[in-house]
């Protein structure tokens, strides 16, 4: 009997802090709001900022930042990411006040039915795939300078964005807006498209000096970038979230009349990675590769090996995964509690493999030799996030 590893608290996460906001701005929220959030928010400040930090979860501030420095000393305390926690769901779900099974974006790779083929929902591309790989369109394999197999060039997915056109989705700035109220985003993919952490800042402090009442959503992809290359306790990370600190400490020092909430999508934690192609006999019963994520594994099976397959893959990976059917994903509503999108179930395979411990299980050779860190599985590590709240009078 697998033992169940923690899950997402969905009275107490991302979706609740976004519902927070809608109904701070005279938006109708569809899930309930966070209280955690909501005493803040019912001072009504001019403005409202969201500033999220990517991956930078409770037990990453906890490792790296000072009980009495600004973000620890000003922690109002800690909620829960959503399943899987991971950029691709975390975010929309803060963006939009919906979960998972509500978008339907669900991680890196999604599995898109009407096209019968994962796509890389950001990239708008085809899911990487390794030369040489069973399911790839290069038969042949060569390896790069480093004896790694080398990764077929990216496709597009489509001559249209795949997601944006099969889950689009309406934002928190679209429902403001709609509710009457002045709502912005802030992040390096939202016209006027901020590339450095200066530009964002700036935009923020200028956006704050318009009149009226704003909510501002700002992201940045730190410390979750370097996280992912050299894991959550190297030299580089700590030098990345220490700045942070000190940027942000500078922008607020410049605000006035304005409630600035800092989170992350989802935390990290330091992984060992295999490579699925290293093990034939799960290859074997695969109609297409995982998509979703290397610790959160959508997995489409051969008929003939359904009843085997999840006593197959614990005696190949042992306690490191949770194996549950897709049934059980949907009565334990793992993506979340709302009304599912229409296309959800069918981007779901038969079974998830989630990663419970520091193991994770990669396409391809060469993603899993460069990235030590990750996230998406069931662990305190990934789902724990924190809500730093910094109130300027």
């Amino acid at each position: 009997m697998q033992k169940i590893p923690p899950l997402p608290n969905y009275d107490d996460c991302l979706v609740n802090l976004a519902s927070s906001v809608l109904a701070n701005f005279g938006a109708t929220p569809s899930a309930e709001t966070l209280p955690l959030a909501d005493k803040y928010l019912s001072k009504n400040y001019k403005n409202v900022v969201i500033l999220l930090l990517d991956a930078m979860g409770t037990s990453i501030i906890e490792k790296h930042l000072a009980p009495d420095g600004l973000f620890r000393s000003h922690l109002a305390g800690t909620y829960s990411s959503v399943f899987p926690p991971t950029t691709v769901a975390a975010t929309t779900a803060v963006t939009t006040g919906n979960y998972p099974c509500e978008t339907g974006w669900l991680g890196w790779d999604c599995y898109f039915p009407q096209l019968r083929k994962n796509v890389t929902v950001y990239q708008n591309a085809d899911q990487l795939q390794e030369k040489g790989s069973p399911f790839s369109r290069t038969a042949e394999k060569t390896l790069d300078g480093d004896g790694i197999p080398e990764l077929e060039e990216t496709s597009p997915a489509a001559d249209y964005n795949v997601a944006f056109r099969y889950i689009p989705y309406a934002s928190l700035y679209d429902k403001i807006k709609e509710a009457g109220g002045q709502a912005h985003f802030v992040t390096p993919f939202v016209p006027p498209c901020p590339q450095t952490l200066d530009e964002i800042f700036a935009r923020i402090t200028e956006i704050c000096s318009f009149p009226g009442r704003n909510f501002i959503y700002s992201y940045w992809p730190e410390p979750d970038h370097t996280m992912h290359l050299t894991g959550t306790t190297s030299a580089d990370t700590h030098a990345v979230i220490t700045e942070l600190e000190k940027r942000v400490a500078s922008l607020v020092d410049g605000l006035s009349d304005t409630l600035v909430l800092i989170t992350a999508d989802h935390g990290h934690m330091d992984s060992r990675n295999l490579c699925i192609l290293d093990y034939p006999e799960i290859m074997r019963c695969l109609v297409r590769m995982p998509s979703i994520e290397p610790r959160a594994l959508n997995l489409f099976i051969k008929e003939e090996y359904k009843a085997d397959f999840p006593v197959l893959f614990e005696q190949t990976f042992g306690d490191k995964f949770w194996v549950i059917s897709k049934e059980e994903v949907i009565d334990r509503k793992l993506f979340g509690p709302g009304t599912e999108h229409p296309l959800f179930r069918d981007m779901l395979g038969d079974f998830l493999a989630i990663a419970t411990a520091e193991v994770s299980l990669f396409n391809t050779h060469k993603e899993a030799a460069l990235m030590p860190g990750g996230h998406a599985g069931l662990t305190r590590e990934e789902l724990e996030i924190p809500l730093i709240v910094i109130e300027k009078n």
